[in-house]
């Protein structure tokens, strides 16, 4: 995925209320802009810190700079969960993911499962329907480990369950981990955080659901997936 037009860069002064940002531009005017993550965005949000933002001048929006890139741990993290469906599919469609990419058929938002949508449903004639949940995944405090969730999500525990329940019924579930950041080669599961999805996502492999972590090359220019990293094993025993 490209940024067109380039990424505006600035400096973070603090990041608050969940969908707002403040910073100061290279040449010292003061600025707020919308964030486009509504989670904790744990170790990302330290004054100072360099950020990089996309421009909109659509007449009906309230702040012209939306945060795309945070840079933390001397690497750039991209933290818009808007972005990761997009990722997911062109991972999937450049063969990334397992054999995804030989479904034949492709489509986003589907209604399933318990009053949810699923992200992404696969389908082909012969080999029936891939229900695939894309979760985005900023967060590290080890080096090369990426961890998911930075914080108790039911929501994401739910959705574990329903994929579940689409195995049983006869289908394929997959959930998809689309890590944008760099510095990382594998991913686990944050039990201390929220043991509950810990509990979840072990409950899905159980039952069938498959798990892949996507890594991305994070860059002002553009974010692209490369590849796959490992996905460790969750260790409930140890809570």
């Amino acid at each position: 995925m490209i940024f067109d037009p380039p990424l505006a860069t600035a400096t973070l002064v603090q990041r608050y209320k969940r969908f707002l940002f403040d910073a100061v531009l290279p040449d010292g005017t003061d600025m707020t802009g919308s964030c486009p993550n509504t989670g904790s965005m744990r170790g990302l949000t330290t004054p100072g810190s360099r950020i990089w933002m996309s421009e909109h001048n659509s007449p009906t929006r309230k702040y012209r700079h939306m945060l795309e890139i945070v840079e933390a741990d001397g690497t750039l993290v991209g933290i818009n969960t808007g972005l990761p469906n997009r990722l997911a599919e062109e991972a999937i469609r450049l063969g990334l993911v397992a054999d995804l990419h030989t479904y034949q058929q492709f489509a986003r938002e589907q209604r399933y499962g318990r009053n949810s949508r699923i992200d992404i449903l696969l389908s082909d004639p012969d080999r029936g329907l891939a229900y695939v949940e894309v979760k985005n995944v900023h967060f590290s405090r080890t080096p090369g480990l990426a961890e998911f969730p930075d914080s108790p999500t039911a929501r994401g525990a739910k959705h574990l369950e329903e994929l579940g329940d689409m195995v049983e019924a006869g289908h394929r579930a997959v959930m998809i981990y689309l890590v944008q950041r760099g510095d990382c080669d594998s991913l686990r599961i944050c039990c201390d955080f929220d043991p509950a999805y810990a509990q979840a996502f072990d409950r899905a492999m159980a039952r069938g659901v498959e798990a892949y972590a996507v890594k991305c090359q994070v860059s002002p220019t553009q974010i692209r997936p490369t590849g796959l990293m490992r996905v460790d094993e969750v260790a409930l025993a140890a809570l």
